[in-house]
């Protein structure tokens, strides 16, 4: 966060160029390719670890660098969460997918510097109507936020529009979803993670103001159950509490006069 020149009290979200926004559009594009090769791929049989190295073979033979590789000493390209896990599962060649699974591949990339950073749901076949409707609802909750990344709102105006998107989708499918606790999305340039940190819920109105070219990283996290989740002993899955399901949608987006861009399709 900065503060701009003139405004000494009014914090805002890191603005960035029209041109380094076109730069971050291209590390955004090649995550986008990755995440569809990967989904393409994703048939009853293949391991998540073969889909991580598809994902990374997109990203390198683009001359782009994967983010999650090596972050925080994190072992692959991609974090592959299926069924009860929420976010940051690590591929293995021991865990093949089965028809009916419900699949989140959060992915990112790095190119000429510059971060993209994506994540999308999807099944591997047909999904049963409640897992179908839970990752509607997710994506449904970050369509809700991107349309809040607008100039003059605030950050918390952003997390209070990802909250009412649940709300509504709850109405929509007649049931109830737990918003992840303590997990939500970021700032994002030329580092993957950078402040603020975007809650998935809360009050409008807080937080440093969004301008034109501010960037956040909008990724709400819904569960079929508990908001509660567990990290497990590998200190990177995280999992439902209760073993309910869970789904991650993501974007990377920037605010602009004539609306918001979204810079990872």
């Amino acid at each position: 966060m900065i503060t701009l020149p003139g405004m000494r009290t009014r914090k805002v979200v890191e603005p960035r160029t029209p041109g380094e926004l076109d730069a971050m559009a291209v590390a955004g594009a090649l995550v986008a390719a990755a995440l569809q090769a990967v989904r393409t791929a994703s048939v009853p049989g293949v391991s998540t670890l073969e889909l991580d190295k598809i994902a990374e073979s997109v990203i390198r033979d683009a001359g782009g660098t994967p983010s999650f590789l090596g972050y925080h000493g994190f072992p692959a390209s991609i974090c592959s969460s299926v069924n009860d896990r929420v976010v940051h599962g690590i591929p293995a060649a021991t865990e093949t997918l089965a028809a009916g699974d419900l699949v989140s591949i959060d992915c990112g990339a790095i190119v000429d510097g510059w971060h993209g950073d994506s994540a999308i749901t999807f099944g591997v076949g047909d999904l049963i109507q409640i897992d179908e409707a839970l990752s509607e609802a997710t994506k449904e909750s970050m369509e809700a936020g991107i349309a809040a990344m607008v100039p003059g709102n605030r950050l918390t105006d952003v997390s209070h529009a990802i909250e009412t998107g649940t709300r509504a989708a709850e109405k929509r499918h007649g049931r109830k979803f737990g918003i992840v606790a303590g997990y939500g999305g970021h700032g994002i340039g030329r580092r993957m993670h950078m402040d603020p940190f975007l809650p998935n819920e809360g009050q409008p109105g807080r937080g440093p103001y969004l301008v034109a070219g501010s960037v956040l990283a909008i990724e709400p996290m819904l569960t079929l159950g508990t908001s509660n989740t567990v990290v497990l002993a590998d200190d990177w899955t995280v999992v439902t509490a209760d073993g309910s399901r869970a789904a991650h949608w993501e974007h990377t987006v920037a605010v602009t006069d004539a609306g918001p861009r979204v810079l990872t399709c």
